[in-house]
């Protein structure tokens, strides 16, 4: 019957400008250019071909041919001619080879991930990588075989309803094939095979099970998994021969989302928290193997997360594999980002088609995702509007069993028409980050839960950068330091855990990630909010809170172990665990012990090299602190920033300074045009998407109340003569 071969090897790769070079797949050829910043990885027209003798076929047979994921838009031609075209960097696709193979054979394929207006993504903050970076395989079948080809199907579709009161469940399993005269359905479990045998008519079939005593796919509490099965026959059963036969995993659950109570898995409250993944890897870019996805998977489940978002696109259905033998409930969604095109209306339902076809038997999948900040770079507009309408209906329509949801930008209204769109609404903020006050998080979720008291919010993004080699006894925002992220993130788990009406909130994000727009935080072409590095071989301070707030595994953890030299006399020790109880010894002698719930703090004298040690039982952390006479410049990222912003004695508070806020510059003629000045040069020096953003009014209103010290400190690259040059002229001007 089926046969599936992978097409990975010999391959040879032609980039315009360069040789051409041998390659295996996957690949990608932005793995280096797409992570160094600067915004300037290649974006263009490349060539991957393969010579390769005709298969042995019978003349009963026919070959196809599967690509995983071609970023972004791909032309594929055997012998000179064109056999698929598929647009979206995504999703899988394939195609029939039969009629068109020789005895010695060419498949070329043509992979463009250079900028236009039709296909998603076009803008947003992460690198467009180009390449055929997931697998390639042929699939032989019988003539008579199930369907291949449309919107990249699997085959077989498994809908399971489930009855919690009578611990049963309905199974719809449905399949299509081309030719034949029946389908032997099977569904296999702990308690043995259950058998259907449906006639096909016009190329479709189903049968409908019941399992009794249903044993529940149950998060990471027990995320069983029951196997289905087809068979295609010429004849009306099993007494005939088989020509062809697929299988998939499937589980038996219930979700659904309180605007009060937050979300329920399988009838009770199950709180979804846990963070977000890019699929793509420090030096490999986004050519991962099953090694990588496996090794991701293994972090998710050390940090204890519950929930993963896959963003901002369809992931590889290994990874969505692992996440439904895992336990974890995922938030699945496709690339319309940032910005709208009118030109990639018809893409966007095209991504989501093939999203919800070729994931729907995923159990771990609770929702479909239909945009991300889409009004970061676009009016929302009826033509917007529309665009999501369809969208919404499409998912409904493929799949009645699973919510929508969308994520927003924080400078969204919240009196918006975008939001209630979909079943469900999510928030991307970054209060206490880019701008504003960590307080500013509460207050926003607080008003919108009192205004919209029956809707579903979540918290779909949040985060704040960190390079692991800066640090700071007085961390600031802005100043990309392990020490300012953990505060961060200390602030944000307390606001979640004091709203449990959120029904899922997400990190953003697990590993730092390439955006090749990025120069900032000493990593050029990072986004380095990650809890974990990009290349995974560090897992940062931050990463530990999490753990002691969602793992049940054992463990202590001392902060700070990166910021070995020490100016202060009296040093804040800070220790991460899910124990109740820690001691801290320095030097070998006891120091103090603590009981309390995941941070504990100790300040501790310092007076030259030492040792300190958290225990909690047989667990212990150990690392060196020593006392200097001065701050490590090498633990400082920008050692040109004016600590105190401009002499004391300078500062007439008569006159306006930088230590206005905003708004009240933009009130006065000459300082907004100063103002104005300062931004157009900030605006111009930055790489990500924040720029299309700065004439959004909510957004403008969030930054009046910001100070301009403020501001400037979050660009973190300011020098002290452009500041004090900056003050000084505000300085001239004298307030009414």
């Amino acid at each position: 019957m089926r046969k599936t071969s992978l097409f990975n090897d010999g391959w040879i790769f032609e980039k315009p400008g360069f040789l051409a070079e041998a390659v295996t797949l996957p690949h990608t050829w932005n793995a280096k250019d797409g992570q160094d910043g600067g915004n300037d990885y290649w974006r263009g027209t490349a060539g991957y071909k393969k010579t390769f003798a005709r298969p042995a076929l019978s003349a009963d047979e026919r070959l196809f041919i599967e690509f995983k994921g071609v970023a972004m838009e791909a032309r594929v031609c055997l012998n000179g001619t064109e056999i698929a075209y598929h647009a979206g960097g995504y999703s899988a696709f394939r195609a029939e080879m039969t009629p068109y193979l020789q005895e010695e054979n060419l498949i070329e394929v043509s992979v463009d991930n250079s900028n236009n207006d039709r296909i998603y993504p076009q803008k947003a903050d992460f690198t467009f990588y180009g390449g055929i970076y997931r697998d390639v395989s042929l699939i032989t079948v019988k003539q008579a075989h199930f369907e291949l080809v449309k919107d990249g199907t699997p085959g077989l579709k498994v809908t399971p309803v489930v009855d919690l009161e009578k611990k049963c469940a309905e199974v719809t399993v449905e399949a299509w094939a081309n030719a034949g005269g029946s389908i032997v359905f099977e569904i296999e479990g702990e308690a043995g095979i259950l058998r259907e045998t449906a006639a096909l008519q016009d190329g479709y079939a189903k049968a409908v099970f019941t399992i009794e005593n249903v044993r529940l796919w149950d998060g990471l509490a027990d995320p069983y998994l029951y196997t289905a099965r087809a068979v295609l026959y010429a004849g009306n059963g099993a007494d005939k021969e088989a020509l062809d036969e697929i299988c998939t995993r499937f589980g038996c659950r219930v979700f659904c989302a309180d605007p009060e109570k937050g979300f329920f898995l399988n009838g009770r409250p199950y709180p979804l928290r846990g963070v977000s993944r890019h699929q793509d890897r420090y030096g490999i870019g986004n050519a991962l193997g099953m090694k990588e996805h496996c090794e991701d998977m293994q972090i998710v489940r050390e940090l204890g997360a519950n929930t993963l978002r896959l963003a901002h696109y369809q992931h590889a259905q290994e990874f969505y594999d692992l996440c439904d033998e895992n336990g974890i409930v995922v938030w699945a969604e496709i690339p319309f980002i940032t910005m709208f095109m009118q030109n990639g209306r018809q893409n966007t339902l095209t991504q989501m088609k093939e999203l919800v076809t070729q994931c729907y038997n995923h159990p771990s999948i609770a929702c479909w995702g239909l945009s991300n900040e889409i009004s970061a770079a676009s009016v929302v507009d009826e033509t917007v509007l529309e665009n999501h309408r369809e969208l919404n209906e499409l998912c409904h329509r493929l799949d009645p069993t699973r919510p929508t949801v969308m994520a927003h930008a924080f400078m969204l209204e919240i009196e918006s028409p975008l939001i209630p769109i979909a079943d469900m609404a999510s928030y991307n903020l970054y209060f206490g980050w880019y701008l504003g006050e960590l307080s500013q998080n509460e207050e926003f979720f607080d008003e919108y839960h009192a205004k919209y008291p029956d809707r579903v919010i979540g918290f779909s993004e949040y985060g704040a950068d960190a390079n692991p080699a800066f640090h700071s006894k007085d961390p600031q925002r802005g100043d990309y330091t392990e020490e300012y992220q953990c505060l961060y993130h200390e602030h944000m788990l307390k606001l979640i855990d004091e709203r449990p009406y959120l029904w899922a909130t997400h990190v953003w994000n697990l590993f730092d990630f390439a955006a090749d727009g990025r120069d900032e935080g000493g990593k050029n072409g990072q986004n380095q909010k990650g809890l974990v590095t990009m290349d995974r071989k560090l897992k940062k301070d931050a990463f530990y809170l999490y753990k002691a707030a969602w793992s049940k595994e054992p463990f202590v953890h001392l902060c700070g172990s990166r910021r070995v030299d020490r100016e202060e006399e009296v040093t804040e020790i800070k220790v991460y665990s899910n124990q109740q109880k820690v001691a801290l010894y320095v030097d070998g002698k006891l120091f103090e012990e603590k009981e309390g719930e995941r941070i504990f703090s100790f300040m501790v004298p310092i007076s030259g090299k030492h040792e300190v040690k958290a225990v909690s039982g047989g667990l212990s952390d150990t690392m060196t602190v020593v006392k200097t006479e001065k701050p490590n410049e090498d633990y400082i990222f920008n050692k040109t920033i004016v600590v105190n912003w401009f002499d004391k004695e300078d500062y007439k508070p008569e006159y306006y300074s930088i230590k206005d806020t905003m708004g009240e510059l933009q009130q006065h003629p000459e300082t907004a045009a100063i103002l104005e000045g300062m931004m157009a040069k900030m605006r111009a020096s930055r790489g990500d998407v924040a720029e299309a953003s700065v004439n959004n009014a909510n957004l403008q209103k969030m930054m009046a109340r910001m100070t301009l010290e403020s501001l400037l400190k979050q660009a973190g690259s300011v020098p002290e003569e452009a500041v004090r040059a900056l003050n000084g002229a505000l300085q001239r001007i004298k307030k009414s």
